[in-house]
């Protein structure tokens, strides 16, 4: 258990998994995990069909009072009740104050030095301690990041496969613990290799424990999820990392699937934000069109809820790299509703947003010829905002693109543009 000293010490048995607070009113799942009756009633009201603590789907998901424990706590909580004043002064105390510096060097020797022989809850108690003591300050992330095999241990955390030394609850803990630390830690070839495993130990790059936090963080804000991405995306330094987290089973059609309107915005940007770093090289590029990445940004481009200009330029930067193979322009030539979207998001998100639109219009209309890409660019009221680009104060590049494009328009288009003239020399813009 973890030193008295530090901060009061509960049975670890009166803690809700979800939750870790003291249970108000336990209740039993069928797989015979019992929780906190509001975490397990959120949990569950929010689609969720399998049990947090063991990841077992629930046959039923009525639950019954644990009585016997609720009794328990009850005793437990009379007699804590019935200490003096200022021995309850003082445990409140030290169980809200935050833990300092030296102490959570303490709790770390712990979790290295004890888990084995004490289990998950050493681990799971010290961890949350440790995890408030990362989210208060950027000063605390560097203190952590900086400790000797601090982030090798939570990286042992994280790739242990023994679900009694690292149950779901710890692994996210550990995950959401690392994601704090690792932008301090800054060392991300060595966090490569604590986290990446080679091929000849396993087919699969990652740890399962990395790859259920990403797919099933608990949490309703997906924290979790998030953070297990963007560690993902922090190892992914090379061509070498890029190749072998692309052929992880799985990672990559979760990743798409995760990129969806009705998605946590958040998670939506940190995934987009992970698959432009895993597309770059070239064998990735149609995988993803197989995945049908391009159908799933032509929905985000599309979507009328309010989506930031940074998920905006992310979903065009991602739509230019998958298009820059022969798979991913056929199929964008061939979806005229995405090439709309892509004019709609042409103006009026960000500089970034139209340089990155105007180069993917620019290569299917210009470079490619594609016509039914250009009837998309007319229909969707484009050449109105060609012209309008061009009397903006847009960048060099982006004029001359829009130069090239009206050129493209004015012979093959009925309109008034026909008439239009330019003298313009032609300057490639990469």
């Amino acid at each position: 258990m973890v030193r008295d000293d530090l901060y009061i010490t509960v049975p670890s048995f009166f803690r809700c998994p979800i939750s870790l607070d003291v249970m108000k009113s336990p209740v039993s799942l069928s797989t015979g995990v019992t929780y906190d009756r509001s975490s397990i009633q959120r949990w569950l009201d929010s689609g969720n069909n399998t049990c947090p603590a063991t990841m077992q789907v629930l046959e039923t998901k009525e639950f019954v009072p644990n009585d016997n424990l609720h009794r328990l706590i009850q005793i437990w909580s009379n007699s804590v009740r019935n200490n003096s004043a200022s021995s309850a002064s003082a445990a409140e105390e030290a169980e809200s104050a935050p833990l300092s510096p030296d102490k959570i060097q303490l709790v770390v020797k712990e979790i290295g030095g004890e888990k084995k022989e004490s289990g998950a809850n050493c681990s799971l108690d010290a961890l949350s301690k440790i995890a408030s003591f990362a989210e208060e300050s950027g000063e605390n992330r560097r203190f952590l990041a900086k400790m000797d095999g601090f982030v090798a241990m939570l990286a042992d955390l994280i790739c242990s496969d023994d679900k009694e030394l690292s149950p779901p609850v710890v692994e996210e803990l550990a995950v959401r613990v690392l994601d704090l630390v690792s932008i301090e830690f800054g060392d991300f070839r060595e966090l490569k290799r604590l986290i990446l495993i080679p091929k000849e130990k396993s087919p699969n790059s990652l740890p399962p424990s990395l790859l259920r936090v990403m797919k099933q963080g608990r949490s309703s804000s997906s924290q979790s999820r998030i953070a297990a991405v963007r560690i993902i995306q922090s190892i992914a330094i090379d061509a070498e990392s890029k190749l072998a987290l692309a052929e992880s089973d799985g990672l990559l059609l979760h990743l798409v699937n995760s990129i969806a309107p009705q998605t946590d915005p958040s998670l939506v940007d940190a995934c987009l934000s992970c698959l432009i770093s895993i597309s770059m090289p070239k064998r990735v590029k149609p995988q993803l069109v197989r995945l049908r990445t391009i159908a799933k940004l032509r929905e985000i481009l599309k979507s009328p809820s309010v989506i930031s200009a940074s998920t905006t330029e992310k979903a065009l930067k991602l739509l230019e790299s998958v298009s820059s193979c022969r798979e991913g322009m056929a199929e964008l030539c061939g979806d005229s509703a995405c090439v709309e979207a892509v004019v709609r998001k042409a103006m009026k998100v960000s500089d970034a947003a139209t340089e990155v639109a105007v180069t993917i219009l620019w290569t299917v209309c210009y470079l490619f010829r594609d016509q039914k890409a250009a009837d998309a660019v007319i229909r969707s009221n484009g050449l109105t905002r060609i012209l309008l680009l061009m009397q903006s104060n847009c960048s060099p590049a982006v004029r001359q693109m829009s130069t090239d494009l009206l050129r493209i328009f004015r012979v093959n288009s009925k309109s008034c543009l026909s008439s239009y003239d330019t003298k313009t020399t032609h300057i490639m813009p990469f």
